[in-house]
């Protein structure tokens, strides 16, 4: 519904629609995106016309975006420590060290 509303207002019989549910089960999901603030539904006569409120995204994504940051920097530390163990743990390519001859 959602993706549907990004490219403008929308009836509920149009956000049904597309996921063939009644308009009581659309009724329900459009009174959850309210409740959230993803939507605005305005009565116009007899038709109910909802539209995108972007803000509460918007929100989303930046609380989402820091945390990608976050988790990326850290898991790259993790990845450079790793690295660097095994690199330590395994002996540099040509040592022949365990292959010497008595002469």
């Amino acid at each position: 519904m959602l993706r549907d509303l990004a490219e403008g207002e929308r009836t509920v019989s149009e956000l049904a629609e597309p996921a063939a549910m009644s308009l009581a089960a659309a009724s329900k999901h459009i009174k959850a995106l309210e409740a959230a603030g993803l939507i605005r539904r305005e009565i116009r006569w007899r038709t109910h016309v909802c539209r995108l409120e972007p803000g509460p995204l918007a929100a989303a994504h930046d609380w989402i975006g820091f945390y990608e940051n976050f988790w990326t920097e850290r898991l790259d530390v993790l990845d450079r420590l790793l690295r660097e163990e095994a690199a330590a743990a395994s002996p540099p390519k040509g040592d022949t060290a365990g292959d010497e001859k008595d002469d």
